[in-house]
């Protein structure tokens, strides 16, 4: 199925990017490409549009993983995360 196959490559990918692993990276990114090219017509339009605008955090989340994307990178309070000004 094109999505598990969508699924599988951007899990790799995500994992390539917290690895800073580049030629992970390339090769997940190039089948993540020729996925959407091959089975555009029949993936959900709403899956194709987060493919296309290489929103995989949300790609991930509509597929039903769980993203490091959309994990915050410091805590609640932390460095950017809004607590009080000095």
């Amino acid at each position: 199925m094109p999505a598990d196959q969508i699924k599988s490559a951007l899990l790799r990918f995500q994992a390539a990017v917290k690895a800073a692993d580049g030629p992970v990276l390339s090769a997940a990114l190039a089948e993540l490409e020729t996925l959407l090219a091959a089975h555009r017509d029949t993936l959900h339009p709403q899956l194709v549009h987060f493919l296309e605008g290489r929103s995989y955090a949300k790609a991930l989340a509509w597929l039903g993983a769980e993203s490091e994307f959309s994990k915050p990178s410091s805590p609640p309070g932390g460095c950017g995360g809004g607590g009080h000004m000095h």
